[in-house]
């Protein structure tokens, strides 16, 4: 795949660097086109070297070839890391006074912007306008990650980590279509939640996030606007994934009840626990060598049930997962008509099946009584078709 790699200028253009090699060590081809200004970040000459492909930042030279036009007309995916303030403006207002802005309005691929500036130049109305104009022409603009900035600065502006903006990429070379979810609002859930009995020990499960986790990035890579809450996962945030944290059920039903307020879909991947401890000790329970005293246990909220039986939004598109050791199909019906929702997705665990594993498979049945099988394969594949339902059903 040939891919334009822009970048702006910001002090994250040196991140950059290991998307490309991650890009070109993946067999892909790929042309960096830097802005003017970027070049006192990252030089040139380290551009051609990991790329193997002549770097400038104008139109001029070999005229000729009129790269101007053909780098974007030839490109299978246009990905601009970090896309500075400047950069988004200039694209939303199709300027063409430099090589990467002739390139993305020549460019009929995929564009992503992976933008990176100072919180409040991300969050002023210009910057604010310019990500929606550029939204509504079916780029993807990720959003940035929170975190350090330049100096003792702090929050949202964060370039993504290269690995993740990988991941956006791949996603989007394979599906090479229009963003789907442009312009909605998606919630997922992932991990497992757990149930202090006291402050060393709690009641939990073997689920890693590793589903949940796809289901965000394939969104984000659709177009969506994507809250991801997370139980105790461990793992990286997504790129362009706003991740709110949680640990127990109750957490995580607010988290939940929140983000669905103004959400077009949720999909609950997370293993919430039906059960927590009646009281948690404020101090460890010792061995004391008696019988230990049992555990009281009281039911937990159903997430699940609750969002699907009151919408927060017309038309809200819920879906769930389900994890068995039986019957699938059984299993589903029973709960699909339990908890109210649009789609359950049955996958069978246990045995070194679905939890902490790469891939998975499952079937999803529907509200309106159809199914649809997903054999083994990579949990990315499986986010990819549970998408494709929920967009379907959101159209």
């Amino acid at each position: 795949m040939r891919i334009v790699l822009g970048v702006g200028a910001g002090i994250a253009a040196y991140k950059v660097c290991e998307l490309l090699r991650l890009f070109t060590e993946s067999g892909h081809e790929v042309r960096v086109v830097p802005t003017r200004d970027s070049l006192h970040f990252v030089g040139a000459a380290t551009w051609q070297a990991l790329s193997g492909e002549p770097v400038s930042t104008e139109v001029w030279p070999d005229a000729q070839d009129v790269p101007h036009v053909r780098i974007g007309q030839q490109a299978d995916l246009v990905f601009v890391a970090p896309a500075t303030a400047d950069v988004l403006a200039r694209a939303a207002a199709g300027l063409a006074d430099d090589l990467l802005t002739n390139v993305l309005l020549t460019a009929r691929c995929p564009v992503i912007f992976a933008p990176a500036m100072h919180t409040e130049m991300w969050q002023h109305p210009a910057t604010v306008a310019n990500v929606a104009a550029l939204r509504g022409r079916g780029a993807i603009v990720l959003d940035p990650a929170s975190g350090r900035l330049t100096g003792a600065d702090s929050g949202p502006g964060r370039l993504p980590e290269p690995g993740e903006l990988f991941q956006v990429a791949s996603r989007a070379l394979r599906g090479g279509a229009a963003p789907d979810l442009a312009g909605r609002h998606v919630v997922v859930s992932a991990g497992g939640t757990r149930e202090e009995i006291d402050p060393v020990r709690f009641i939990g499960n073997w689920s890693s996030g590793l589903q949940g986790y796809a289901l965000a990035r394939a969104a984000a890579a659709r177009g969506a606007k994507v809250t991801l809450v997370a139980a105790n996962t461990g793992l990286p945030d997504p790129a362009g994934v706003d991740v709110v944290p949680v640990t127990s059920a109750r957490e995580m039903r607010e988290a939940v009840i929140a983000a669905a307020e103004h959400a077009d879909a949720v999909v609950m991947a997370a293993a919430v626990a039906d059960y927590r401890p009646a009281s948690r000790s404020d101090k460890k329970l010792k061995k004391t060598g008696a019988k230990p005293d049992p555990i009281e246990l009281t039911e937990n909220p159903d997430i699940l049930r609750e969002i699907s039986t009151v919408r927060r939004q017309p038309g809200q598109v819920i879906a769930g997962f389900g994890a068995e050791t039986g019957d699938l199909i059984a299993n589903g019906e029973i709960k699909l008509a339990a908890k109210g929702c649009d789609l359950i997705v049955m996958n069978e665990v246990g045995n070194g099946l679905a939890f902490g594993t790469a891939d998975n498979e499952a079937v999803i049945l529907a509200a309106d009584g159809s199914r649809v099988r997903v054999p083994r394969g990579p949990k990315e594949d499986l986010a990819e078709v549970i998408w494709d339902l929920v967009a379907e059903r959101l159209a």
